[in-house]
């Protein structure tokens, strides 16, 4: 983790009591014993040096005690070497161990109870929450920053001036709108927000002109068709005009007195532009059909030329278009014929043999059998494809429309690929010319919450996470589908800044610094923790109570005991005196035994300890615990448990990381030269759990603080590991592990999360 020579300052809420301070712009973290924001220190295999890097070397806080009488008893190896090393220091050793018994005798009592008990069931726990407020929420109770624009407009930046997801049908104005003109619609959006007509159509009078009507009663009289057509092909060479009097001709051909064309049907003002938008779906469904146009191809006569149906296909509205019509057409322009043609059909002269492509259209056409679920995911494949590239999130949204543009290909909202989406949701979204995709597609996800996009989204691994919103995946590397993945987190709302904000998350706190003492339980208990304590209390305590209070004894013995009699005598030469005091026979017996259990004691306390030490361990108290490089099972095991003789059997993942790989034994666990092929990778790290003995390789652009259950798949549960953003109140995913899904009983449920909003 290396930062920049010339560190600036950031300021954050630095505890769980929200108290503001200024530091370092340093990767950051809450601690979980003092609920304070911390400089994050990370223990690496090879420490960096350098300005602003905080690596230290590896260490365990293991007591020294335990430590010795390991060493008493367990050789290094078994070469002949470091058995006669280990023979001849066994003596010296024997001697420091017996040595910190006598004067250090808390240090041999091991973490969680004499003789390996353990009461800790949980993983540290994430202290901090989500404490901002939200750009949009799921429910109608909660406070949005649509809420605030209503009442204080100027106020509000146009990003944060959009929605509320209740509320997401209302009237708005914003502030880049040209001077306001009395609006067409005179009821409130919510009583049309699904209509069987179009809100404007193009009839025929009785005269055979052609006129806009947004008469309601009028419009709900008439049969009408839509249009479909790709504006940069049809308007390249003709005029506007032309093309309109090509369609009226086509819609005299098919018989019809009504059609629908964005160039004369949307909206003139920006509200009527999203409504048009939010309605499109019901425009498509309603037409009798909808007839594609396209441009003169090389050759007038191939109609069915590749090259202008590529074209077309490559827009963003065309899959809408097409899969909610009744009955499909094409025609040529200028004065082509209108030809009827199936779905099937012109997904072969559209799409090819895009599999995608293929499975939305059979799936549409009755063709195949897809999960709801799948078929949306594909849908959003293939629609993501089309068009221009998202715009940046990072960079400012493009203005509101103007006015005079009327095709729906001119409309510049930067989320017109969710628009499109949306029109295959039970329920859509208003659109906001000033939100991001992925705002959008978070509340698309939000008011559709059954089938929870967002969520799924989250638990899944990208080959690259996003900087910002980094929630977002279009695929996972470990190969599992969106509908593979059960959430088991929901989104409460999105903040302004693109980030998700969870509820019912559990959370446990990844430990950097160093290895812990771990509590751990152990077979017969009981006993263990008996001899533990005689040897830990016992030997001080004899050895106390005969140099404290014998001298008490002796002289009640004299005083109360008539038969036991004591002689001083004493003289003097000069200025020296010599004093002669015999003490009675009972306190020099009471005394010899007290030192000498003592002594004995002092003997056999190493192998005491030993016998507290030696049970099989059965549980061990629950840690994360990172590491910067790579550490080997034979390592891991040395620094964890290196104050017991009977250590558990540590693994490394099977199939929890994308860098594991199979063992091909009977047992189910990581192959052994995991090691050995990540090594020298760059930015490489380790996480041990101690709960299930399972060491974990990943790489990540920042060590991840925080681990999130979020999900269940394959049989795992899907644990998203994040970095924190103390200044944002953020969390920035790092990487996906697929681990047991018993160990998040041990996480402790905390409060709401944010994550996937802005990069540090």
């Amino acid at each position: 983790m290396s930062l920049p020579s010339s560190v600036s300052k950031a300021s954050c809420r630095d505890d769980i009591s929200l108290k503001k301070q200024s530091h370092k712009a340093q990767q950051r973290y809450m601690d979980p014993d003092t609920g304070q924001c911390t400089e994050l220190v990370v223990q690496a295999v090879k420490p960096a040096s350098g300005p602003g890097i905080k690596q230290v070397r590896i260490t365990d806080q293991t007591r020294r005690i335990p430590k010795l009488v390991v060493s008493l008893f367990r050789p290094k190896d078994c070469s002949p070497t470091n058995l006669i090393v280990f023979v001849l220091l066994w003596p010296f050793r024997f001697l420091i161990c017996s040595i910190h018994l006598l004067f250090w005798p808390l240090d041999g009592l091991p973490k969680g109870g004499m003789g390996g008990g353990v009461d800790v069931t949980e993983y540290p726990p994430y202290l901090m929450y989500y404490w901002g407020q939200l750009w949009a929420s799921r429910s109608q109770k909660e406070h949005s920053a649509f809420e605030k624009a209503e009442e204080h407009p100027k106020h509000v930046p146009p990003r944060a001036a959009s929605n509320c997801i209740t509320r997401l049908l209302r009237r708005r104005k914003l502030e880049d709108d040209l001077p306001s003109t009395p609006a067409v619609i005179t009821s409130p959006p919510e009583s049309t927000a699904h209509g069987f007509y179009p809100r404007r159509l193009v009839i025929a009078r009785d005269d055979n002109h052609w006129e806009v009507c947004d008469d309601h009663d009028k419009i709900a009289r008439h049969r009408y068709f839509a249009v479909t057509y790709r504006q940069s092909d049809i308007l390249k060479h003709g005029k506007e005009e032309d093309f309109i009097a090509s369609i009226q001709s086509a819609a005299s051909q098919c018989k019809m007195k009504a059609y629908w064309l964005d160039l004369e049907c949307m909206g003139d003002t920006e509200e009527e532009k999203h409504l048009d938008v939010y309605q499109m779906a019901d425009i498509y469904r309603g037409a009798e059909f909808t007839v594609v146009v396209l441009p003169k191809s090389g050759d007038p006569t191939d109609a069915q030329s590749r090259e202008p149906w590529r074209n077309w296909s490559n827009r963003v509205w065309t899959l809408p278009e097409i899969l909610l019509s009744k009955e499909l057409r094409y025609m040529v322009v200028p004065e082509g014929p209108v030809t009827m043609v199936t779905l099937r059909e012109l997904a072969n002269f559209a799409y090819g043999h895009d599999s995608k492509e293929a499975a939305v259209v059979n799936a549409c056409a009755g063709m195949g059998c897809l999960y709801r679920l799948e078929h949306l995911t594909f849908l959003k494949t293939v629609i993501w494809c089309r068009g221009t590239p998202s715009q940046d999130p990072a960079k400012a949204p493009p203005k509101a429309q103007s006015r005079r543009s009327k095709g729906i290909d001119d409309l510049s909202y930067e989320a017109e690929k969710v628009y499109a989406l949306m029109a295959f949701f039970e329920h859509r979204i208003m659109p906001f010319p000033s939100e991001s995709d992925l705002h959008a597609l978070a509340r698309l996800s939000m008011i559709n919450d059954e089938y929870r996009i967002a969520e799924r989204m989250l638990s899944m691994f990208p080959h690259d996470i996003p900087s910002t919103s980094c929630w977002y995946a279009d695929g996972d590397q470990y190969k599992a589908q969106f509908w593979d993945i059960e959430p088991e987190v929901q989104v409460a709302g999105v903040t302004d800044k693109g980030a998700l904000v969870l509820d019912g998350c559990r959370a446990a706190s990844i430990r950097w610094k160093d290895f812990p003492e771990v509590g751990v339980q152990t077979t017969g208990c009981g006993s263990r923790q008996l001899v533990a304590k005689i040897a830990v209390f016992g030997i001080p305590s004899f050895y106390a109570f005969a140099v404290q209070w014998i001298p008490w004894l002796w002289s009640k013995v004299t005083r109360e005991s008539g038969d036991v009699s004591v002689d001083a005598s004493g003289s003097c030469s000069g200025s020296s005196c010599t004093f002669n005091l015999s003490i009675s026979p009972a306190a020099a017996v009471l005394a010899v035994v007290l030192f000498g259990w003592a002594t004995i004691l002092l003997i056999l306390g190493p192998f005491m300890i030993a016998y507290s030490i030696s049970g099989r361990i059965l549980f061990t108290q629950p840690f994360l615990i990172g590491v910067k490089g790579a550490l080997k099972v034979e390592e891991v095991s040395h620094y964890l448990y290196r104050a017991w003789l009977v250590r558990p059997r540590l693994a490394y993942t099977a199939s929890g990381s994308v860098l594991a790989e199979h063992a091909e034994e009977g047992i189910r666990e990581g192959n052994l030269t995991q090691y050995d092929k990540v090594k020298e990778m760059d930015d490489l790290y380790t996480l041990v759990d101690t709960s299930t003995g399972t060491l974990y390789y990943f790489t990540a652009k920042r060590p991840p603080t925080v681990c999130l259950y979020t999900g269940r798949e394959g049989g795992l549960g899907r644990f998203v590991l994040c970095s924190e953003n103390c200044t944002a109140n953020e969390l920035h995913k790092e990487t996906v592990l697929r681990m047991p899904s018993q160990i998040h009983r041990s996480m402790r449920s905390c409060g709401w999360l944010a994550i996937g909003g802005a990069e540090d």
